[in-house]
């Protein structure tokens, strides 16, 4: 079982995160938002651990979003 995510291999994971964090607010639809937090959680087995609180942060944002939802 693959993962079926929008994060290439080799992405840059700051960039990457620093664009979720801009369009978080206008994630509305639970299948976003349940992807984005997918791909989120994905991403966190390749952060440097510095990047790990930044990454709990928005995984804390997406799951209020999905109780929401």
């Amino acid at each position: 079982m693959g993962h079926q995510g929008l994060i290439p291999q080799g992405i840059d994971s700051i960039a990457w995160m620093q664009d979720l964090a801009r369009r978080i607010d206008g994630l509305h639809d639970r299948a976003q938002i349940e992807s984005a937090l997918d791909d989120l959680e994905y991403l966190m087995d390749a952060l440097d651990p510095e990047l790990q609180d930044p990454a709990y942060q928005l995984i804390e944002i997406l799951r209020g979003k999905l109780e929401q939802a």
